[in-house]
């Protein structure tokens, strides 16, 4: 049931994606161009929300479905990761023209070359996995 769920939640946040134009590889380059503000608009308003988020788990000790007190550690920060990790994401975005989330969006509402972005991304994240020892954390 709870997979279910999930999938519902996920058509929903398709559906979103497709109606405010996230998805659309015109709106993407104009950001990466610094045309337009209609995509920033929306980074932003999703990191005030995940701010907001965070702060109301953590001020109402929230549980899990489970019953499990969610705990939110403050990390170390560790910049040269974040810095080498955020220019392939980025890189891999505009060449693209979308994020991993909407990819699956966009396979659904029938754009299937994303398969081939998808399937790169597995093999990346299990290229990470088999040198996660040998860099830099």
């Amino acid at each position: 049931m709870r997979n279910f769920l999930a999938l519902l939640i996920g058509i929903f946040l398709g559906i979103i994606f497709m109606k405010a134009e996230v998805l659309s590889w015109f709106r993407i380059q104009e950001m990466f161009a610094f045309q337009s503000f209609h995509m920033y608009g929306i980074i932003g308003s999703a990191i005030a929300v995940g701010a907001l988020s965070v702060w109301i788990i953590r001020k109402a000790e929230a549980k899990s479905i489970e019953g499990n007190r969610i705990e939110l550690n403050d990390k170390a920060p560790n910049y040269k990761s974040a810095y080498i990790g955020g220019t392939i994401f980025g890189l891999g975005w505009a060449m693209t023209g979308a994020c991993p989330g909407p990819m699956y969006a966009l396979v659904g509402s029938g754009t299937t070359v994303f398969l081939i972005s998808i399937v790169m991304g597995i093999l990346g994240v299990l290229a990470y996995a088999s040198l996660r020892s040998k860099l830099p954390h």
